[in-house]
């Protein structure tokens, strides 16, 4: 044995000296110093990193000693990077005053990290302010950056009880600060009525602010330095719980993985895949605390950043300029955050009728014909379908506000030939404007030179990049001459193509070269000392210079705010020209675009994993105030198959914006196209779509007065419940409807999760009572399963093939009764298209009640909208005994049924929606005594 075990010790010995010698060639360099390295990031080239005037590294700083072993001491998990900023030796590291440690793995924790105790700013004291207090803040010695600011102004307000907004800023030079919507008011509250309290610790200087109800921390700045320079602003933040949503535009699932993450917002045409900054930008997080409480987070800064996320848990904000513009909202639960997140940076917009319905689009209708026939097509297979679409095609040699003579030299009649038939037409509508036409034949690039409306380089010249048709310019959107010459552009286009909605694309802005045909100048915008994780590795890859030169700013300061721009600026020409309320669609997104636009999810794949992630796309848009927002039915890269195209279609039909997309290349995706069982699986989805329309209007009503969301994840509806946290793969319309689609194929029966309650299928009213459980569920290829939650009443109207047949069909109401008989409903209905209805007071609203067994309406306001609208029938679900008789206006009603076996009252009749309708006496068998009555069940519609 001894023998054995001094064998066994040496072979342990040599394994250990094998793998230090592995160990120091792959991970020593520069002559044997090692290099110490965070996990998911990138950092600028050598070149870039040589120490000089422009980088923002010091070369040494030693002068504040090394820390001592216990300030080193530190749980890996809980390590904050000290290197985030580039690649550092041990050498580097420790002049900066920083912990080494290495550990097994390059791959999680930094290696190189601050000590518990770091030096940084410190905290004078205060004095008031307009708005709140200030202190000044400022550093005894330099920290490692360059080009570091000091002092700081830092400024607190107190919004409202549950807001907090802090500002960290330079007192001397003017920054570029985000503005925010006009009108916003907030109404500030007793000290009492304050649901939070702020701790200040001056040396070194942080915060930390605690929910006052029960003392939990909500934000705890004091475990990292702060750092303020003019292109590197970092601050860290530990987090109240794992359970983290927000940070978009990225391909991830509703809760964020916290597991040393690294999110980068930077827009950019980029297909949605992993890893990968995306189209838009929303530095907004929710975080889930224990027992159903809720907060959320915004730094309103329009530069590039990135958000490092580790276990702790906590979270690093990194921003390349700007300032620390930092709003915290304490609900206290998550319907509360997005509302108080909403009076920042505005409600949405209240969208058309007809823009709910069912858009149709593809990149390959080559011409006015191809396009005529796809949308009769829709309507000889019996599909509903509201809106045609164009992509580019339309367009003369890809040159917006055009159309091409030859393919689509009647595009005026076509249009004009849907409006005839009650649909609807929008087409695509890209930023870059061509500049190499021929003199005086393309009037936009010739008066845009004109009214100096385009972005300029460094030199003052017109910036020119390439998009589809070739080399292109750049309308500068914070310009207002720029905002009037595109209304100008647009009011011509429609005085011959009447299209009821614009498509704005490539608004990242997208280019197929990198800044610019000639190129970016060499200074620190183009290739500043830290550049964040993205795709291509530089700020201007796919987009232009960051040192052109805009209206307000330069682009690095204005880049991701391109879209947002031109979506106001979309949005104000419509309405003016139109005097509608506008349709306008963006790819590009930052906070506040849901005042002026719907979003979708880009270029998704037609494959299982893009329709699943679909999902979670949809709900973080609902989370950053962008209700109206799909995916693009089926999949827009890649052919589709038939089994995907019916489950995308049924998901589809409860996206809020519901739009099948196809690219050029694929196998033809329209409904009509497949066989008849997938056809009739797709016809029912879409009808049921239809059918749920004024239950959703009245959802975006909701939306649009009350930041209420429209597609809902499930903790938004049911907080305290702890198998809601996550869940992303089933959502709800409101806090009615239950969607629970099939996401996997050859999938025939669906897991899903009913919280507690009674749950009704929508379909038959067959009762599920939950403990809160999951349930295994039939999914044939027809169905998609849809509940709704006992105590809500569903407004519904017979479908069409538009929504201009539809809304004056007859109503039907869904009661889906609690366990005391109890729901309650409304509806909010005018006509659909005009501006500010409800601002302006000209609409109807009805609520529906049902109490005592008696369903009553109570019209809160009403304008004639729904005068001549019929209400055809009721359902009653959960009436556990059939009735003796069903009275409408006193009398008998005779064509009503019992089914026993669901116990579903179904009362059909025809009179007025304006009149009194009873309908009436029932045997109810009550849930929750078991006790039975005989009652009155009255519909009073008024």
């Amino acid at each position: 044995m001894g023998l054995l075990s001094s064998l066994t010790t040496a072979l342990l010995l040599l394994a250990f000296s094998l793998f230090v010698l592995f160990y120091s060639f792959t991970r020593f360099s520069n002559n044997g110093v090692p290099l110490v390295r965070s996990v998911n990031y990138s950092y600028n080239d050598p070149k870039a990193q040589k120490t000089s005037k422009g980088d923002i590294h010091r070369a040494s700083w030693r002068t504040f000693g090394f820390p001592t072993e216990r300030e080193c001491t530190i749980d890996p998990e809980s390590r904050f990077d000290c290197g985030r900023d580039r690649l550092l030796s041990q050498g580097e590291c420790e002049d900066r005053g920083c912990c080494f440690s290495p550990l097994p793995s390059p791959v999680g924790p930094p290696w190189c990290f601050y000590p518990r105790w770091y030096p940084g700013y410190k905290m004078g004291p205060f004095s008031p302010s307009t708005h709140g207090k200030t202190a000044s803040l400022t550093r005894a010695k330099p920290s490692y950056l360059f080009k570091e600011i000091s002092p700081l102004t830092l400024e607190v307000m107190e919004e409202s009880a549950d807001c907090l907004h802090l500002t960290i800023k330079d007192p001397f030079t003017q920054r570029y600060e985000v503005p925010l919507p006009e009108g916003v008011s907030h109404t500030k509250a007793d000290a009492q009525d304050v649901l939070f309290t702020v701790e200040f610790h001056s040396e070194p200087f942080g915060f930390i602010v605690r929910r006052a109800t029960n003392g939990r921390v909500i934000m705890n700045t004091t475990v990292a330095p702060l750092l303020f320079a003019d292109q590197y602003l970092q601050m860290s933040t530990t987090l109240a719980s794992s359970f983290v949503s927000g940070l978009g535009e990225h391909y991830t699932s509703l809760v964020l993985d916290l597991n040393w993450t690294s999110l980068t917002l930077w827009n950019r045409d980029m297909a949605p895949h992993a890893d990968a900054n995306l189209y838009g930008s929303h530095p907004f997080y929710m975080v889930q605390e224990e027992g159903g409480l809720a907060h959320g987070v915004f730094l309103l800064n329009s530069n590039a950043i990135e958000v490092i996320l580790q276990p702790t848990p906590a979270l690093t904000w990194i921003s390349t300029g700007g300032i620390l513009d930092l709003y915290v909202f304490m609900g206290p639960d998550p319907q509360s955050v997005i509302r108080q997140y909403l009076q920042v940076i505005g409600y949405p917009m209240m969208p058309p009728y007809w823009s709910l319905g069912f858009h149709l689009c593809r990149w390959g209708y080559t011409s006015s014909n191809a396009t005529r026939s796809v949308a009769q097509h829709m309507h000889s297979a019996n599909f509903p379908m509201d809106v045609q679409w164009n992509d580019l095609d339309y367009a003369h040699e890809r040159k917006v506000f055009t159309f091409d003579p030859m393919r689509f030299g009647d595009l005026p009649e076509m249009v004009e030939e849907f409006h005839e038939r009650g649909m609807k037409y929008i087409l695509i509508l890209d930023p870059g404007i061509s500049s190499t036409s021929p003199p005086r034949t393309y009037p936009p690039f010739e008066d845009g030179v004109k009214r100096d409306v385009f972005v300029k380089n460094a030199m003052g010249e017109i910036l020119i990049g390439k998009v589809w048709p070739g080399p292109t310019a750049f309308p500068d959107f914070t310009n207002v001459e720029t905002r009037q010459w595109w209304e100008d552009c647009i009011r011509n286009f429609y005085s011959e193509v009447p299209v009821d909605g614009l498509w704005i694309d490539m608004n990242e802005p997208a280019s197929f070269v990198q800044g610019s045909v000639e190129g970016c100048p060499d200074n620190d915008l183009e290739r500043p000392p830290y550049t964040p994780r993205m795709v291509g590795g530089q700020l201007n890859s796919g987009t232009l210079c960051m040192s052109a030169q805009q209206k307000l700013s330069t682009h690095y300061n204005l880049h991701n705010l391109y879209g947002l721009t031109e979506a106001y600026a979309t949005h104000s020409a419509l309405k003016k020209i139109q005097r509608k309320r506008p349709f306008v669609l963006s790819r590009s997104s930052f906070p506040g675009i849901g005042r002026f636009s719907a979003v979708w999810t880009g270029d998704v794949q037609s494959d299982w994993e893009q329709l699943g992630f679909s999902i979670p796309a949809v709900l973080q848009f609902s989370l950053f105030g962008v209700p109206l927002v799909g995916a693009d039915i089926c999949g827009f890269g890649g052919n589709t198959t038939e089994e995907l195209c019916v489950r995308w279609m049924q998901l589809g039909a409860f996206y809020p914006f519901m739009r099948n997309h196809n690219d050029k290349p694929n196998a033809p995706q329209e409904p009509f196209v497949f066989g008849q069982k997938a056809q009739a699986a797709m016809r029912r989805a879409v009808n049921l779509r239809y059918s749920l329309l004024p239950f959703l209007y009245t959802l975006f009503h909701h939306a649009h007065t009350s930041a209420a969301t429209v597609a809902r994840p499930l903790f938004m509806e049911f907080p305290s419940d702890p198998n809601c946290k996550s869940i992303d793969q089933q959502f709800l319309w409101g806090g009615s409807l239950l969607i629970s689609p099939v996401l996997k194929q050859g999938a025939v029966k669906v897991k899903a999760y009913l919280p507690l309650g009674t749950w009704y299928s929508l379909y038959n009213g067959q009762a599920f009572h939950s403990k809160g459980q999951f349930f295994l569920l039939p999914a044939p290829l027809d169905t998609i399963n849809i509940h709704v939650r006992q105590g809500h009443i569903i407004p519904q109207q017979e479908p069409a093939l538009t929504t201009a047949a539809s809304r004056r069909k007859p109503f039907f109401l869904i009661a889906a009764l609690s366990g005391d008989g109890s729901a309650r409903g409304d509806l909010f209905w005018d006509d659909g298209e005009s501006l500010d209805t409800f601002e302006m007071q000209n609409y109807s609203y009805i609520i529906f009640t049902a109490v005592q067994f008696q369903i009553v309406s109570e019209p809160l306001k009403l304008n004639g909208a729904l005068d001549g609208l019929v209400l055809a029938g009721v359902q009653v679900f959960g009436v556990l005994s059939a009735p003796i008789y069903v009275l409408a206006n006193g009398e008998k009603v005779l064509d009503f049924a019992y089914q026993a076996d669901t116990k579903v009252s179904l009362n059909f009749f025809h009179n007025m929606i304006n009149r009194v309708l009873i309908i009436g006496q029932i045997n109810v068998h009550t849930f929750d005594t078991g006790s039975h009555f005989q009652e009155c069940l009255r519909v009073d519609l008024i």
